[in-house]
């Protein structure tokens, strides 16, 4: 697929100005983080295209190499623009980025007589005529000068760097090394700034309006994903974050999982020989970080170790005001909560590459993390029954959310001497344990210990997969893919409640006995994929997946009946470029989303007892069929992107309340298959170059929502109901590149009122300024940022039924100024990157409220 995008762009792009590369959006410059098949091939911006899928441009086997440099400086062009043209019809045929070197190559290069064109800002352009290659002859241009021309740089529209938008045939990047204000955060600050995605308060990830969604890192899944994808977030470091990836429309080579799209997190990698060393840190009022990083790269071995840490804290008040209907009486409970968090993240990492030969290569490696979240909460309840005050009560609460975890992985791929075919093979284990308790201490009016309550909660979530795969071009604008996979996974969780006097010892509560889930879950899945590209600029990618699920489960009653099941995935991509850069795409996919650990989880959590969770291990999974319809183009100064879509699902699973039936005034939420939700919508998003140095870029997310289900009725049975509302949200970005190193950028976003089945759920919005000093030739950096800095949040949420009635309101005080710094050291010199191929597993549904 990385190889359709330049085709693509090369026949359309290279006869505009020379300013449109490698910056502009869709620009070549811009192809460093993937090939279209989730594999981050390439982390540096040199490119090298291996298989023509235009059906313009034969292929052979030769190679043009050469170096192009400043003739005044006597010193490289980094990232110079080369163009292929054939000279017979005078249109490209290739092309590429010279490295940091000047360095260029062109591979796989036909019989034949061509010009070469070589371009970029700041001089004049330069062409190398009456090239002559001949059958199995390669050939080395030397060096080649280029003249300096200060003229056009009043005329340039992007600069030599990427630009913090991209548009790819099949995803949307964001690149995110580009953002000065998220230094010092952790991946949830990068997600609130990426276009279609929005990051609600409690770092809780929706797309489109859907929590529905896959994450990976590096194209990789982990459990600690699996667990929580808030809190795998908050052990992402900003600053390690080179781009993000919204793939919306998955094709049949991805896991079903993810009913509104993936996520891929793309971290920084280095491709250069030599030793590295890096130090990044940051201070701030809400949170500190730390993280090393080494890589050495010696000839065929590259190795990489890195590790990291932050600190962070918080507080919050929250209300809640609930009113339900039990025994033929009204209960209304009043609650004020004071809340303190403190949060120590930790994630550690060692990789191997080595290139067994010239077509073989092995990948390995290992990562630690660990989690450490503590929560003090301060409580007043107030009941009153038929509106006269009946108890209240004082609770002081400790919550520790804490979980280690590991992922290991090897993988091997061979490639061919037919550009574009190879085989790999990747394997993956991934375990994570997790401990999720509560203390609570009963008081009175006078702050005495009354009695006391806690919650013992140990999860275990362990998966291992193993996955081939293949592809092979078909004639010159063909290619198919297939492959197998297999993914084992395990989730067991060992649960108790115990109370206690104020001096006795801790007994099990009868009315929450000790209980236990063993849940195992094993998929065997398959996939064909088909594309083809004609000489007219159409690319159709069509294929399909079959996943077939067995499911093994117990609690401590006995085994929990929940059928095998298998299921077909059609996807279907269309893509046509038109004139002046414009592209045109639609596509239909279908997806399952199965149930995660906190969905599954019987653990009756009474951390606040007038608000009781607990899992469901009953729930069945998912099915969504997505459509979506997108123009992207370029208006001289301005990149736009444009999109419709529709999603349909069936057997939701969402958040449901309803009063307790023996806990007076107490709710319980779980979760449930409601039955059926409807979306539609629209997007826009817009990328301006104001100046060679000053970009404005945002976008506006709009879509109407529809829930159908059922909740408890006035006599206890269920009965249908039915929601729906149009949401909003939005977000702008601008950044400003000043002299001697100087840069500033400022970002905002917000999103309205979100429906649920019961009600809705409030709205939020963010904002931050930062200013960045590069010191060194750039080896460092000192950076000050500022969020939110006019005031806290308030984020109002209500749920409405027969018998409830709802209404939390949550005040953050989520200021922050953040002081960051970062040093590089080391030699480093180019080196050309090694293929890589991952295990991808897109597979479960997160915890939270998933519209």
């Amino acid at each position: 697929m990385k190889t359709i995008i330049t085709s693509i762009l090369f026949a359309l792009g290279l006869t505009a100005a020379h300013a449109q590369f490698p910056g502009g959006p869709g620009g070549p410059g811009g192809m460093q983080s993937g090939d279209g098949n989730g594999r981050n091939r390439s982390t540096n911006n040199a490119q090298t295209p291996t298989l023509n899928l235009e059906g313009t441009a034969p292929k052979g086997n030769s190679k043009i190499t050469g170096f192009v440099i400043d003739s005044a400086a006597t010193k490289a062009v980094e990232f110079a623009n080369i163009a292929l043209y054939n000279k017979a019809t005078g249109k490209p045929v290739d092309g590429t980025v010279a490295d940091e070197k000047g360095k260029f190559t062109l591979k796989s290069i036909a019989v034949g007589d061509y010009k070469l064109m070589i371009s970029f800002i700041g001089f004049k352009d330069k062409t190398v005529d009456n090239i002559k290659i001949a059958k199995g002859q390669d050939l080395d241009l030397g060096v080649i000068k280029m003249s300096p021309d200060v003229r056009t740089l009043d005329e340039v529209v992007v600069t030599g760097e990427k630009s913090i938008i991209e548009e790819k045939v099949d995803r949307l990047v964001y690149n995110a090394e580009k953002d000065l204000t998220a230094r010092g955060g952790d991946a949830a600050d990068v997600l609130k700034k990426v276009p279609m995605l929005s990051v609600d308060l409690d770092g809780n990830v929706s797309l489109r309006g859907s929590q529905n969604i896959r994450v990976l890192i590096n194209n990789k899944p982990s459990t600690i994903v699996a667990s929580s994808i808030a809190d795998a977030l908050k052990m992402i470091p900003a600053d390690l974050i080179k781009s993000v990836e919204v793939i919306t429309s998955p094709s049949a080579k991805y896991d079903a999982e993810g009913s509104a799209g993936i996520i891929n997190i793309i971290t920084k990698k280095s491709t250069l020989q030599g030793l590295t060393l890096s130090a990044d840190a940051g201070v701030g009022a809400r949170g500190s970080n730390l993280s090393l990083n080494g890589n050495f790269r010696q000839g065929k071995l590259g190795i990489t170790l890195g590790g990291f840490g932050r600190a962070f804290y918080n507080k919050a008040n929250s209300t809640l005001d609930q009113t339900t209907l039990q025994n033929g009486a009204s209960l209304l409970t009043k609650q004020n909560t004071d809340a303190y968090d403190n949060g120590l993240f930790g994630r550690y990492n060692i990789g191997f590459d080595y290139e067994l030969s010239k077509n073989q290569s092995l990948n390995a490696g290992i990562s630690f993390g660990t989690r450490n979240m503590v929560r003090t909460q301060d409580m007043t309840s107030n009941l009153f029954t038929n509106n006269a005050l009946t108890a209240t009560t004082y609770r002081d609460v400790t919550t520790k959310d804490l979980s280690n975890n590991v992922d290991m992985n090897l993988d091997y791929i061979r490639t061919f001497k037919v550009p574009g075919r190879e085989w790999s093979i990747s394997t993956q284990y991934s375990r994570n344990t997790l401990t999720n308790n509560f203390n609570a201490d009963l008081l009175n009016e006078s702050s005495a210990l009354l009695s006391r309550q806690k919650n013992l909660n140990s999860n275990l979530n362990q998966e291992a997969t193993i996955q081939t795969d293949y592809q092979t071009p078909i004639r010159k604008n063909q290619m198919i893919e297939f492959g197998a996979k297999t993914i084992m996974r395990q989730v067991n969780s060992d649960y108790s409640y115990q109370v206690a006097g104020a001096t006795g010892a801790f007994a099990a509560d009868a009315r929450n006995p000790v209980g236990s889930l063993d849940y195992s879950q094993n998929i065997v899945a398959g996939y064909l994929s088909y594309t083809y590209s004609t000489a007219n600029k159409y690319t159709f990618k069509v294929g399909s997946r079959y996943e077939y699920t067995t499911i093994d489960a117990k609690d401590q009653i006995g085994k929990i009946s929940i059928p095998s099941y298998g299921t077909l995935v059609p996807s279907i991509n269309v893509s046509k470029s038109l004139k002046a850069g414009t592209t045109l795409k639609a596509a239909y996919n279908r997806r399952i989303q199965r149930p995660g650990l906190q969905q599954l989880n019987p653990n009756y959590n009474a951390a606040n007892p007038y608000n009781i969770s607990i899992g469901n291990p009953n729930l069945k999974p998912e099915m969504t069929n997505n459509f979506e319809l997108s123009l992207s183009t370029n208006i001289k100064k301005t990149y736009l992107n444009a999109s419709v879509f529709s999603r349909s699902t069936n057997n939701s699973i969402m958040r449901l309340s309803a009063p307790s039936d023996t806990l007076i005034g107490a709710i319980i939420t779980t979760f449930q298959n409601i039955g059926k939700q409807e979306v539609m919508g629209a997007n826009v998003f817009a990328n301006v170059y104001l100046t060679p140095k000053w970009t404005l870029n945002g976008g506006v997310d709009l879509y109407y929502n529809y829930l159908e289900g059922k909740v408890q009725g006035l006599d206890g049975t269920s009965i249908n109901t039915s929601n729906s509302g149009w949401v909003i949200g939005g977000r702008i970005m601008s950044s400003l590149a000043l002299n001697k190193g100087w840069a500033m950028q400022a970002h905002g976003g917000m999103r309205g009122n979100q429906v649920t089945l019961q009600g809705v759920q409030g709205s939020f919005y963010m904002y931050s300024f930062g200013v960045k000093k590069d010191f060194n030739n750039k080896k460092g950096s000192l950076g000050l940022a500022t969020e939110n800095f006019l005031g806290g949040m308030k984020m109002k949420s209500t749920s409405v039924t027969p018998v409830l009635n709802q209404t939390m309101v949550n005040n953050i005080y989520n200021q922050n100024i953040k002081l960051t710094f970062s040093y590089k050291i080391g030699k480093m010199t180019f080196a050309a990157p090694k293929k890589s191929k991952s295990v991808k597993n897109d597979d479960v549904k997160e915890g939270g409220d998933n519209n």
